[in-house]
């Protein structure tokens, strides 16, 4: 169907009776859901996220475990089976949006909201000079992971750094990697690696700015809605085959254990144990032993798309290298990207199908120089005074 069909979709449904049912495992907001309300359809919704705000707003639905098709067939048949049900739900839905969703019930929140603020008499605010940001004039990016990447092959890292520097006036460099802020820092200074433009750190939970290594605060807050970290090791300190990490590979937003693939559960079969735990997070296996848990909302490649949509970098102009399983988000979608020789590659098979990715022959810091050869990468670099900044 095209765009302009969904709304005589709804109605459709509506006038026949039905229901939208909306059974995934989370769900941020739920504007398909406020969609359908605004049609007249009830709803059968995930619990997890989103979905809980609206029916208690709208009482025009039915909460259910995704994980559970019982519970979903439950759902359906309290709705679809009691016509005086369908129809009370279907008056509250039109009703519960016209008063929390609509533009005008926005509009009159917001300036119910503003105005205390407006009509309270306060000092004039003393704006800062105006720092000029390096990356608002850069073309493009490169991203790389630290240890499997830059520090895979010692022998080339000296000229893949010389050709970084040579184009930063119209490149980013960027560093994404599962180390805390710290400790990349230290192996950075060890190896000669220039601060870069960003810097990604503890799987994608914190992001830093050159040139003071400013921290991203608004990310922050992102990512931590439903974060619940005590839950999360509650649950997974009592699994066979996972030790937790020492407590210098820990952070706010990353839980880090030791897994044993021949006694641990499955991913999958984590992934299902936490969210019966009504636990919405990010289970990233990699280099065959490591198991880290984020936030739903962080990982390495959510970080960098939203630095991307920060500094208006076009996604097709980033090159990713990546080479293990904590890689494989950032090397997925629209950005150019290439998986070094050392790689793993059982974390990393799923993706020797998609066009978009070069798999390098050489090693490390050799296979990123491979890759930028092979993506022409610099070559149509525009560099800012020849955007008229």
């Amino acid at each position: 169907h095209k765009a302009d069909d969904v709304p005589l979709i709804y109605r459709l449904t509506a006038f026949s009776g039905g229901v939208f049912v909306n059974p995934a495992l989370t769900e941020p907001f739920g504007l398909t859901l406020i969609e359908a309300a605004a049609s007249g359809l009830p709803i059968v919704a995930t619990e997890d996220g989103g979905p809980r705000d609206i029916i208690a707003n709208c009482a025009n639905g039915v909460l259910i475990n995704p994980l559970e098709t019982e519970d979903i067939a439950r759902g359906l048949k309290d709705i679809l089976l009691d016509w005086e049900q369908w129809q009370t739900r279907s008056t509250q839905g039109l009703r519960g949006v016209r008063e929390h969703y609509s533009w005008e019930a926005h509009a009159a929140h917001y300036m119910e909201m503003v105005t205390p603020i407006v009509e309270k008499r306060t000092e004039p605010l003393i704006r800062e000079p105006i720092v000029r940001q390096a990356m608002l004039y850069h073309d493009r990016a490169i991203f790389t992971d630290l240890d499997q990447n830059l520090l895979g092959n010692p022998e080339s890292l000296p000229e893949l750094i010389r050709v970084i520097r040579e184009n930063r006036k119209c490149a980013s460099f960027g560093l994404a990697t599962g180390r805390r802020l710290d400790s990349a820092l230290k192996v950075m200074k060890r190896h000669g690696i220039p601060e870069p433009d960003v810097l990604i750190t503890s799987g994608g939970t914190e992001i830093y700015y050159a040139p003071e290594l400013t921290q991203d605060t608004a990310w922050t807050r992102h990512i931590e809605k439903q974060w619940t970290p005590r839950v999360v090791r509650r649950v997974l300190d009592a699994l066979p085959g996972l030790v937790r990490q020492e407590k210098s590979e820990q952070s706010r937003f990353k839980i880090s254990y030791y897994i044993d693939p021949e006694k641990a559960p499955s991913q999958e079969e984590i992934n299902q144990l936490l969210f019966k735990e009504e636990q919405s997070v990010n289970v990233i296996f990699s280099f065959g032993q490591f198991l880290d848990v984020l936030p739903i909302r962080a990982s390495k490649g959510l970080a960098l798309r939203y630095m991307a949509a920060t500094w208006g970098i076009p996604l097709d102009h980033i090159l990713v290298a990546g080479g293990s399983g904590a890689d494989l988000d950032m090397m997925r979608g629209n950005t150019l990207a290439a998986v070094v020789g050392n790689r793993h590659h059982e974390e990393l098979s799923q993706l020797e199908d998609i066009e978009r990715i070069y798999f390098a022959e050489a090693e490390g810091a050799a296979g990123i120089l491979e890759a930028l050869a092979h993506y022409d990468f610099f070559q149509q670099c525009r560099m800012p005074a020849e955007s008229g900044n």
